[in-house]
């Protein structure tokens, strides 16, 4: 079995990250499957490839934090660089000739780079089945039903995919009715649930010793996903440093991601020189592995991070982005609906109130006790169910339940 994936990463590592973790289940799943990767993100080298997968690697093009779309290295413009995507894509599929083809997000790609693949793919002898894979959230419905629209991406699901499937919960956020998809669309969704985590190489107890923590000692991670935008966030917690209590001993790591530029990682390293218990770092493949280790999580709200959070069932103070999508933000907020987080906008963080949230998961003394909800982490064997029905009208051998789990992170008032 092939399988052919296109990601692309405009702004910030979640789409990379969602799928490698995605491909990385399937191999360990399916006999006998190759996976060829199709992505643009400029640090895709950094993460290990697992036996069965490889990359096609796209020139970048980055999105700006205002949510404009540039070439980000070559001197060449823009429209030049998407058709060399363009044909690097559509020959890539002619020649590998996958089972599947799983798009991340954009029916017809990032500005339209995969529409000429599709009409070749529509009008050969030639038919792979045709996926669409969507996150629990894209961005506000006003917004993507606009845009959805303008772009005619109703109409190229209904053309051209077989299925969409969703890594999420209706009933946190039910995407057929929120973006208005047609019923025609509708037919052809499927709710995944959201993607459990594992620890990747190292336990709880290796991390620590890395870190010459002693057992009593706490650990607090801080971490911004891909760090293009997650200066603020860091500066507000190193700041936060001096208004801990004096009976709190805390060892803090920071992982500024590998897009945060490079001026403003070393200014966040020459503040953070005053305190002896905070380390900086820049990337790493392993955070799965950090995040279990923790005792508290201080983050952002993408996808990735919350899954995770979620699958180590960890305390965690969240403050979400808010532009230049409305994503992470909607997500918390429909995770607070149904009880399982809280958090503090962007407009109000202080270092005093995002340190006060920090101290309150580590001594535990939250007011509100959780409440039940059950969250369904069981994306990954679905997906491989999904595909064994796609491509073979059966189901795998896989089997899973839904667990019931409770949460309490960051109450903030």
């Amino acid at each position: 079995m092939k399988i052919m994936v296109y990601s692309h990463d405009t702004y910030g590592l979640g789409n990379l990250r969602r799928m490698l973790t995605i491909c990385r289940y399937l191999l360990e799943e399916i006999s006998k499957l190759s996976i060829l990767l199709v992505c643009s993100s400029p640090v895709v080298h950094n993460f290990r490839m697992p036996k069965g997968l490889d990359y096609i690697k796209l020139p970048c093009i980055a999105r700006n934090e205002f949510g404009e779309l540039a070439v980000k290295y070559l001197e060449i413009e823009k429209e030049e660089i998407l058709k060399l995507r363009s044909e690097l894509i559509k020959v890539t599929t002619i020649n590998f000739k996958p089972d599947i083809i799983l798009v991340d997000k954009k029916p017809y790609g990032l500005q339209e780079e995969l529409r000429d693949t599709l009409e070749e793919i529509k009008n050969s002898d030639y038919s792979p089945k045709m996926v669409l894979l969507l996150r629990d959230i894209l961005d506000s419905p006003e917004k993507i039903i606009t845009e959805w629209k303008t772009k005619g991406y109703y109409e190229g699901i209904e053309l051209f995919y077989d299925q969409v499937w969703v890594v999420g919960m209706q009933e946190v956020f039910d995407i057929t009715k929120e973006y208005k998809f047609p019923d025609s669309i509708v037919e052809k969704v499927k709710h995944c649930g959201y993607i459990r985590r594992i620890a990747e190489r190292k336990n709880r107890d290796e991390i620590r010793q890395e870190l010459n923590l002693n057992p009593d000692q706490k650990f607090v991670l801080v971490t911004p996903g891909g760090g293009a935008d997650g200066y603020y966030l860091i500066d507000n917690y190193i700041s936060g440093l001096s208004h801990l209590p004096k009976q709190h001993k805390i060892t803090s790591l920071i992982i500024c991601g590998p897009e945060m530029p490079l001026e403003k990682q070393q200014a966040l390293s020459e503040k953070a020189k005053h305190y002896s218990n905070l380390k900086i770092i820049e990337f790493t493949d392993e955070l799965t592995s950090y995040i279990n280790a923790a005792d508290v999580i201080v983050s952002m709200a993408g996808y990735n991070t919350v899954c995770e959070i979620f699958s180590f069932d960890k305390p965690a103070v969240i403050v979400p982005r808010t532009k230049p999508v409305k994503e992470q933000f909607i997500r918390a907020e429909s995770l607070d609906k149904v009880g399982l987080l809280k958090v503090i906008h962007p407009d109000f963080l202080t270092p005093e109130n995002l340190m006060a949230a920090v101290v309150e998961k580590l001594d535990n003394t939250a007011k509100n006790p959780p409440k039940l909800f059950k969250l369904d982490l069981e994306a990954l064997p679905r997906i491989v169910d999904l595909i064994y029905k796609l491509l073979y009208g059966e189901t795998s051998t896989i089997s899973y339940q839904l667990p019931v789990i409770s949460y309490q992170l960051s109450v903030i008032s």
